[in-house]
């Protein structure tokens, strides 16, 4: 733990650090954030903080590359390799677009690129942990694995809409996959517990960490599509090396949901995103409109429409990630009556809290007669 826990705050430092030169240069290029009828922000805002995400996770893993407790992970496959190619290529491809505003099938095409890379390099989908489904076709295991890689990608750019929020829901996430993952190898593998996914998640964790005070509201940079990419492409390639690495029979001990829980994590992790990615695209697909167009439809966007303020809206979307997170993440260490019962309550005293702008509303009230 103290290894990952060391490389978390180098992550953090460094991402810190970088985050206002990257700011700089943004400035320097003038890439800002345009004002638009959708957006919240009333002032041009630089980005390309992504390029310091990049920087600090890069730096982390190669540190990590030199310690003895981790160096096992890279030379013994291509998969971390094929994991950092990809987030390389990402992060160009999402720069290119913060200066120049791609055409969204370039961009597309861009993200396929580096799914296909992270897959070539061995992270594919090869078995699914419920009961234990082999996936045998290689070209299946390309088209699935690409397929999860792209939709978390886009999910994570589609939430990203307000100060600090996509950066502070990959916090979330991070932390309740790394827990997971981290206990669960070291259940598991008591004489080696390092663990590739560990290792990717506990160096997002740090580096959104860092980036969270210039992020946070009134932020000063925005993380750009080369960070939203980057975070989402890191976190689908931990989840599909985790259901890889780590099978479900290591899951005995998840109190009645050994079979599933591999794979759940992953989803409850990313739901939120995940479910306004699917909700965007029903709207825009409902009214004709490409699914790649922006609106102000997203969940983010109906909180502040509610009355919440900006940073009150990003903590309330902050909340229902670490219930949904934290709540799955439950399961495997405390018995599964208990964590549901506590997870219903949970749940219903923050939708009650979330809907209580629309509920407390006053009316308008017309004089009587």
């Amino acid at each position: 733990m103290r290894n990952y826990i060391l490389l978390m705050l180098m992550a953090a430092a460094v991402s810190y650090l970088c985050t206002p030169m990257a700011r700089s240069l943004a400035q320097r290029m003038r890439v800002f954030t345009p004002i638009r009828a959708r957006d919240v922000h009333s002032e041009p805002v630089p980005r390309l903080g992504g390029m310091a995400i990049f920087l600090a996770i890069g730096l982390a893993l190669l540190v990590a590359s030199q310690m003895s407790f981790l160096r096992g992970i890279f030379e013994g496959s291509q998969a971390i390799w094929g994991i950092l190619a990809g987030a390389a290529i990402v992060t160009v491809v999402g720069i290119a677009d913060d200066v120049w505003d791609l055409h969204w099938m370039l961009k597309l095409a861009g993200q396929i690129l580096a799914a296909f890379t992270v897959a070539w390099l061995g992270v594919r989908i090869v078995v699914l942990p419920i009961g234990e489904l082999m996936v045998e076709s290689i070209p299946l295991q390309y088209v699935v694995t690409i397929f999860l890689i792209v939709l978390t990608m886009n999910a994570i750019n589609f939430v990203d809409g307000l100060d600090g929020l996509a950066a502070g829901v990959a916090v979330i996430g991070g932390v309740a996959f790394f827990v997971t993952t981290y206990w669960v190898t070291r259940f598991s593998f008591p004489t080696d517990y390092s663990n590739l996914a560990t290792l990717i998640m506990a160096a997002l964790i740090g580096a959104c960490v860092g980036f969270l005070p210039h992020n946070f509201f009134p932020a000063k940079i925005f993380m750009g599509d080369a960070g939203s990419m980057l975070i989402g492409l890191l976190l689908a390639s931990s989840a599909i090396a985790a259901t890889t690495q780590i099978g479900g029979d290591m899951f005995n001990r998840v109190n009645g949901f050994p079979a599933f829980m591999p794979i759940l994590l992953p989803f409850a992790v990313m739901l939120l995103p995940l479910l306004d990615l699917v909700l965007a695209v029903a709207r825009r697909t409902a009214r004709r409109r490409s699914p790649f167009s922006a609106d102000r439809g997203h969940l983010h966007h109906k909180l502040i429409d509610a009355g919440y303020s900006h940073p009150k809206a990003v903590l309330m979307m902050y909340l229902w990630s670490a219930i949904i997170a934290f709540g799955v993440v439950a399961f495997a260490f405390f018995p599964w009556q208990w964590v549901l019962a506590i997870d219903a309550v949970v749940v219903v005293a923050a939708v009650t809290g979330t809907l209580h702008p629309w509920v407390g509303r006053p009316e308008d009230k017309q004089p009587t007669a």
